[in-house]
């Protein structure tokens, strides 16, 4: 799952970083308004957390975005203003859950747990797609009741892949998405290739059938069509 994270006061935007990528989670930071505006406009984020005053801008004009963009993201406000006032207006605005500083962090990522099932889940704690499923909090993967031992990318191909059944995905979306801001840096996608006929192997060996499919030209598609 990858996780946008505005906030522009520095030590706590690490710690929130370093805390939810050691959940398993892959984030991306930002500390201002435009940087963020121009982060949700490039790539496609699973949440994001927002401080609602932001330096050339408002917190609550990226939701406001967000949602003319029809983006499918969850978000969850943080803010220093503890008023009802304040909460119903980030509520109002478009936002999935309001946390007030200072929190824990293990409430932050309790919230976006919460918020991610509700979204992408319907509730569930566990992903199935026929044989195969996923437990996100433990980032557990079975196939058949059998557990298949993955590489956190693979973990992260793959709860990609399932959350966007049947979907042509391309290249370009699966490095971004997977990779975050380390593939640009990256002169082809040839480790994608790599990684997915990994992934492949792995599930089918298991007793998975052969869901990835490749899209000539075009991508991957994760089907049983």
């Amino acid at each position: 799952m990858k996780i946008l994270i505005i906030e522009d006061e520095k030590a706590l935007q690490q710690s929130i970083q370093q805390y939810l990528e050691y959940q398993g989670y892959i984030c991306e930071t930002a500390d201002n308004f435009l940087n963020a505006k121009e982060k949700i406009q490039q790539f496609n984020y699973d949440c994001i957390v927002v401080d609602i005053g932001l330096p050339y801008g408002s917190g609550l004009d990226i939701i406001k975005e967000l949602k003319h963009m029809e983006s499918k993201a969850g978000i969850i406000i943080i803010s220093a203003k503890n008023s009802l006032e304040d909460k119903l207006t980030g509520l109002e605005s478009g936002s999935d859950d309001y946390i007030t500083k200072p929190f824990h962090l293990s409430e932050l990522n309790a919230r976006i747990n919460a918020v991610l099932r509700r979204r992408s889940f319907d509730g569930n704690k566990t992903i199935v797609f026929n044989e195969i499923k996923l437990d996100p909090d433990a980032q557990r993967i079975t196939v058949n009741d059998k557990t298949v031992e993955l590489t956190e990318k693979e973990y992260h191909l793959l709860e990609y892949f399932i959350v966007n059944q049947r979907r042509v995905l391309t290249k370009h979306a699966i490095a971004s998405h997977v990779w975050g801001d380390e593939y640009e840096y990256l002169n082809n996608y040839d480790f994608i290739y790599t990684h997915i006929k990994n992934l492949r192997k792995k599930l089918v060996d298991a007793g998975s059938g052969d869901y990835i499919k490749t899209v000539y030209g075009s991508g991957y598609r994760f089907t049983d069509n």
